[in-house]
């Protein structure tokens, strides 16, 4: 688990077959959980330099493969430990959906940006709710039929890779577990229903 507060920004280093090079200062264990974007990964060889893990095919399916070429950077969160306090919300390092930013627009103090993703996920998206965006936990400011609107404010947009971001940049999205359980359970509910009145008749 995870609570989307950036530990440090890494740097790829190589990209071979399935295995992912990043140089960062944070040294994992071998067998630790860690984040990269997002993605809950495990560390498989450690350099003076940073570590190694292992994409799995089914992981390159899903995230935008583009963000993890030699030279990109990219968040690194080490997994919470027992006792960790939990200053975003509660992430699994699951992706849920690429979604692509619109727009990134300055305002006074903060920043809105605008982000696209499948209509079949936006069930799980509230205003007010909960979202990490490659990793980074952030608040739903506004819900559109296939997008919504983030606010972020200057030290996450400074202290992250949001910096970096551009119209039509592809981003790894996890929705809000919790939002993802509620859903599935009153849906198994309505469910249930449906088939007990179509038995009845």
């Amino acid at each position: 688990m995870f609570n989307g507060l950036i530990r440090e920004i890494g740097k790829i280093k190589s990209f071979s077959n399935s295995t992912l090079r990043v140089i960062s200062k944070y040294i994992p264990q071998i067998g630790d959980s860690i984040a990269i974007n997002g993605v809950c990964l495990t560390a498989t060889k450690i350099y003076s330099d940073g570590f190694e893990v292992e994409l799995s095919p089914e992981t390159q399916k899903i995230i935008p493969l583009e963000n993890y070429m030699p030279g990109k950077y990219v968040h690194i969160e080490p997994a919470l430990r027992f006792g960790d306090r939990i200053d975003g919300h509660l992430i699994q390092g699951h992706v849920d959906a690429i979604g692509e930013i619109l727009e990134i627009k300055k305002n006074k103090n903060s920043y809105d940006v605008i982000i696209k993703t499948k209509p079949d996920i936006m069930k799980y998206i509230a205003p007010k709710g909960s979202i990490a965006i490659d990793g980074v936990s952030l608040t739903i400011n506004e819900v559109f039929s296939d997008r919504f609107r983030l606010t972020i404010i200057p030290h996450t947009y400074e202290n992250t890779i949001f910096k970096y971001y551009k119209p039509h940049q592809k981003v790894n999205i996890e929705t809000d577990m919790f939002a993802r359980y509620i859903y599935h359970m009153f849906k198994e509910k309505k469910d249930n229903i449906n088939n007990q009145i179509l038995a009845w008749w």
